[in-house]
């Protein structure tokens, strides 16, 4: 049975006030329990704020899952996968693990998705070829891409509402495009209205300035069923629906890509954490907090309507809105120090420049 626009409202009403209404008493256990984010050199807030609101987004899918979604091996095994990352996430929260324990428990929760609900991505057809994969290769770029989403997810989550609001529009926009292609009734889709739901009721206690920050346990959540979600969607599809839900991560895809050549650049552990990702970036121009996830929020929503107009066949746009939006990341590449350090580089062709004014006076 398709979903109706009413269905779908309410859907997305009911995780919507089931996570807004979580939250105020997920913050009181939080501060009962010590998980709290405080604030160094590397953070932007200036008090320490309660993490674990991931949880509120990870409540409010249970009550999504039991009222909306259908209840089979895949379900199960991504409630499983979800319970492993969620419960990793509230450990690194309360007491901050080290990079292996987290990687594993996110292995463990991929693993589970992969070969336990058979979810993955098998073939796909691109430019008139057909490319079928090998199960264990298939399963092998499954995980792969499993724990790629939950990292960039997890990286870019460094201001008040930035992740949840990323999030929120890659839900929003698969949801458009599934109702568009007439696709409203299958599991990915139903998630992707229940996400949706949760992760807004969350968000308005996260933007700036935020109450409380959805923590490991929200971030690495988001990222997990936003992998899934596309893995879904990418059963026997062509090439260019497998890139919609890539180009609408673009900015979490992209910032991740960034950071691990930085610090490889660098001579640095590519888990090691620094103050030069995108958003970083933005502040250092002098952007106001608000406005640099606004600023970030509108080229990510105009990467979700390149894909949205890509959807619907009309290439032309979407080519004008990609090749914009290829600009936009040329000058961050160019003109900041997302990559490279570019403060030296004036700093010298400052001191050329005084050298010269000198030796005319």
């Amino acid at each position: 049975m398709t979903l109706t626009i009413n269905e779908i409202i309410k859907i997305v009403l009911i995780t919507f006030l089931c996570s807004a209404l979580l939250v105020p008493f997920i913050k009181k256990i939080a501060e009962y329990v010590g998980a709290l984010d405080m604030p160094n050199k590397r953070k932007v807030h200036k008090e320490p704020i309660p993490r674990l609101g991931g949880l509120a987004i990870f409540f409010s899918f249970l009550l999504g899952y039991m009222l909306f979604a259908k209840q089979n091996i895949e379900m199960l095994s991504i409630l499983i996968g979800s319970f492993v990352v969620v419960l990793t996430g509230i450990i690194d929260d309360i007491k901050p693990l080290q990079a292996k324990y987290k990687f594993a428990g996110q292995l463990i929760a991929a693993l589970i998705v992969v070969l336990y609900g058979g979810i993955s991505l098998n073939d796909i057809t691109a430019f008139g070829f057909y490319i079928s994969f090998t199960p264990i290769v298939a399963k092998i770029l499954s995980v792969i891409f499993i724990l790629g989403c939950i990292n960039c997810i997890n990286l870019i989550d460094g201001l008040d509402g930035l992740a949840s609001g990323i999030s929120s529009i890659y839900f929003l926009t698969i949801g458009i495009i599934a109702m568009l292609m007439g696709q409203s009734v299958s599991l990915d889709v139903s998630l992707t209205f229940i996400m949706l739901g949760a992760t807004l009721g969350f968000l308005i206690h996260n933007f700036y300035p935020a109450k409380i920050f959805m923590g490991d346990s929200g971030s690495m959540f988001l990222g997990f069923i936003i992998s899934v979600i596309a893995l879904l969607g990418f059963k026997n599809v062509t090439f260019t629906s497998f890139l919609v839900p890539l180009f609408v991560l673009a900015i979490p895809i992209l910032d991740t890509l960034f950071a691990i050549i930085r610090r490889i650049l660098k001579k640095q552990h590519i888990s090691e954490p620094d103050k030069n990702h995108l958003h970083h970036q933005f502040l250092n121009m002098r952007f106001s907090h608000r406005n640099t996830v606004l600023i970030i929020y509108l080229i990510d929503i105009l990467f979700a309507a390149a894909s949205i107009i890509y959807s619907l066949k009309d290439p032309l746009w979407g080519q004008i809105i990609y090749t914009v939006l290829l600009i936009i990341v040329v000058w961050l590449v160019t003109f900041t120090d997302i990559i490279t350090p570019k403060k030296p580089l004036k700093k010298g062709f400052e001191k050329i420049k005084s050298k010269i004014s000198k030796s005319k006076n």
